[in-house]
């Protein structure tokens, strides 16, 4: 019998830590908000139906959802982790197993989803979580592991004693869930913590003393998994998901000369044998046939090249179509 799996992404708060009047999963990385990143890896994992649990700006956030395939649900206050996972209960009505995401870990990947989800499968316990290690983990929960090494618990941050900060493997805040046991248990969290409010990581302990299985899913690249939580993150999140980009396209046939100084956005094209100089940005719905040579500090936005073309440095091109074999002169404008 088929298992069905849906999600729920949490992208209900404030983001206080990022200094900011926008929410925290609105800010831009990488040319587009950072919840779309999120939502665009559960997608692409091939999750049945997605919920998203706003709050916070929630006009704002569900204007970026517009378009998407994705129900949002409304946690009006915000009371914790787990009180916005049961504000979607009534949104993942009949779905038997649900992967719970943050809405500000932007570098989650697909293949990583679909790697845990698999384990899920075989394994079938009632819980996995997503963890990861860090060498400075302060800020985030703690794994607790028996001497067996199965997961006891998660201890966070705030009420961890010494020794339960000192442990380096730490909650990457992803899970799935048997739908039953996730709702049921959650009932049962109270608010007895320095926060007041309900913590998600609860159901861990909730399934240890009801004898069900918990499970980890250890993630090694911690850096793919980690929430952004200040303008310091979010440029580093920028960077990665630059350098994720530029080594995609030079393992399709495209060089580049300066890598870290290129930007190609997602939805562009690169022809074979290309050459791309430093500093130069494609962004929009550009495309650019096989061997085209695109010299130092160009910009092209919403441009179509054919092949072989040549753009001289520091030009900058918006909604230009460019025959096979041109050659536009350096510093040239086209706005």
């Amino acid at each position: 019998m088929a298992v069905s799996t849906g999600a729920i992404v949490l992208a209900a708060g404030k983001g206080t830590r990022m200094k900011s009047a926008q929410a925290k999963v609105l800010h831009q990385i990488f040319y587009r908000p950072m919840l779309r990143h999120v939502l665009d890896a559960a997608l692409a994992a091939g999750l049945e139906q997605i919920a998203v649990v706003v709050g916070h700006q929630q006009e704002a956030v569900q204007a970026v959802l517009s378009d998407l395939p994705v129900k949002t649900v409304l946690q009006a206050e915000q009371r914790g982790t787990g009180h916005a996972v049961l504000c979607a209960e009534a949104a993942c009505a009949g779905l038997d197993q649900i992967l719970i995401l943050c809405g500000d870990t932007p570098l989650i990947r697909a293949e990583t989803l679909a790697a845990m989800l698999a384990q899920h499968q075989t394994e079938q316990p009632a819980l996995t979580l997503m963890t990861t290690t860090l060498p400075q983990p302060f800020g985030y929960g703690r794994i607790l592991r028996s001497a067996t090494d199965e997961v006891q618990a998660i201890v966070e941050e705030k009420d961890a004693g010494e020794e339960e900060r000192a442990i380096s493997e730490i909650n990457a805040g992803i899970y799935i869930a048997d739908a039953a046991f996730l709702f049921a248990a959650l009932a049962q969290v109270g608010t007895d913590n320095s926060q007041g409010e309900i913590y998600l990581t609860d159901i861990v302990a909730i399934a240890r003393r009801e004898g069900r299985r918990v499970q980890a899913f250890v993630h090694q690249e911690a850096m793919d998994v980690l929430g952004v939580n200040s303008r310091v993150e979010l440029a580093q999140a920028e960077v990665a998901l630059q350098e994720r980009r530029n080594l995609e396209l030079m393992r399709s046939g495209v060089s580049m000369l300066c890598p870290h100084t290129t930007r190609v956005a997602p939805g562009c094209t690169i022809g074979q044998d290309s050459i791309l100089h430093g500093r130069v940005s494609i962004e929009g719905a550009s495309s650019l046939g096989p061997g085209c040579v695109v010299e130092q500090g160009v910009v092209l936005r919403d441009c179509r090249l054919g092949t072989a073309v040549r753009i001289g440095a520091n030009s900058v091109l918006i909604g230009r179509h460019v025959a096979d074999g041109a050659e536009i002169a350096p510093l040239s404008r086209s706005l």
